[in-house]
């Protein structure tokens, strides 16, 4: 059956700048857990739960779709590492898809430096997403479709009535630039500075928590995204990228001890509760769990954008290691259509 890939990058499921391999593993599903340097994009009262602290210079995110691991596949092993680095030059890429037409190659890197203690984190986020297909239709046409994030960070929480309720606020001065083009058959691949939208915007986040001392520990989050409601400055020829929309994320979760060493984080949200995305609310649901033993190894299972995802975790002082898997609908407006399967290696190490 012919397909046509609508390409988007799914902000109404995963609105953060930079993404928690660990937090997709869980189906997204993480603004009540976050308690490390991503609370700063998942909710940024989670700081007030940070045990000690973190200096991670080295702090990498590689990801890569079901479509894009076929294309990359097959030769030699030795060639993958390079396959994928070019899988974000828009030429390489069509050459790679040539033989794959329909496939949707999809390929993330997150970088994010930081030093987080309890109640701060100051980082430098850069995030590069690209996806391109080769629609396989009568019109054969090349989408590509390409995002540059990269900006400072900060974040700041506090807590009131004996940490019971916590407080965050976040800021990214965020500088993106997006691209979306598409080309004919025959088209020569010619993309310059004037075909990319991109602009400046300080972007705050506020978040909540609220944690009830009692057996379960149960949870109740909230998060605001484009707190301050903010545009676009400093915006090309070309125009600015759309315009990041305000939206409101709802939370709750229980963590029942299992044990003395093993406790199991269960937690459901609704993403954009204001649907400021209009998109169907099947779709901003998210669950997931999280199995921990000893603080040190974690295994992870969840369900968002209407598909399941997993993954497993190993933590030390001075490293983490996250491997997950998780999906998102292709389709814009429907539910379950089109799966796009992901699989994310995250690694960070420091002090």
């Amino acid at each position: 059956m012919p397909v046509r890939a609508e390409l988007d990058f799914e902000d109404h499921a995963f609105p953060e700048f930079i993404t928690s391999a660990r937090a997709l593993a869980m189906g997204n599903a993480y603004i009540c857990k976050v308690d490390d340097s991503w609370s700063a994009f998942y909710n940024p009262a989670g700081l007030g739960t940070v045990r000690r602290p973190q200096l991670h210079l080295a702090n990498i995110h590689l990801e890569a779709s079901r479509g894009l691991v076929k294309v990359l596949g097959p030769g030699p092993a030795y060639k993958i590492p390079g396959n994928f680095y070019d899988s974000f030059d828009p030429v390489e890429m069509r050459s790679m898809l040539s033989k794959n037409q329909g496939e949707l190659a999809h390929s993330r890197v997150n970088i994010f430096p930081n030093f987080t203690v309890r109640g701060l984190t100051l980082g430098y986020l850069a995030s590069q997403r690209n996806r391109s297909v080769i629609n396989d239709d009568v019109a054969n046409k090349y989408e590509v479709l390409e995002r540059r994030d990269h900006g400072p960070v900060f974040s700041l929480s506090g807590s009131i009535f004996g940490g019971v309720l916590k407080l965050g606020i976040s800021g990214v001065y965020l500088i993106r630039r997006d691209l979306e083009k598409n080309f004919g058959p025959t088209d020569n691949i010619s993309i310059a500075d004037s075909d990319y939208k991109s602009g400046k915007s300080l972007q705050l986040t506020a978040g909540s928590r609220l944690t009830l001392p009692v057996d379960l520990l149960p949870t109740f989050s909230a998060v605001l995204r484009n707190a301050s409601d903010n545009d676009w400055d400093g915006i090309s020829a070309n125009g600015g990228p759309d315009k990041i929309k305000q939206t409101l994320d709802l939370g709750f979760s229980i963590t029942p001890q299992i044990g003395d060493t093993t406790r199991l984080h269960m937690e459901i949200n609704l993403k954009d509760l204001n649907n400021s995305y209009d998109t169907n609310a099947k779709r901003r649901a998210a669950a997931g769990v999280e199995l921990d033993f000893k603080r040190r190894i974690f295994v992870r299972a969840g369900y968002g954008d209407g598909w399941g995802s997993g993954g497993l975790g190993v933590r030390t002082r001075s490293f983490i290691l996250d491997l997950t898997t998780y999906a998102i609908d292709r389709s814009r407006d429907g539910f379950r259509e089109q799966e796009d399967r992901r699989w994310v290696f995250s690694l960070s190490s420091g002090f």
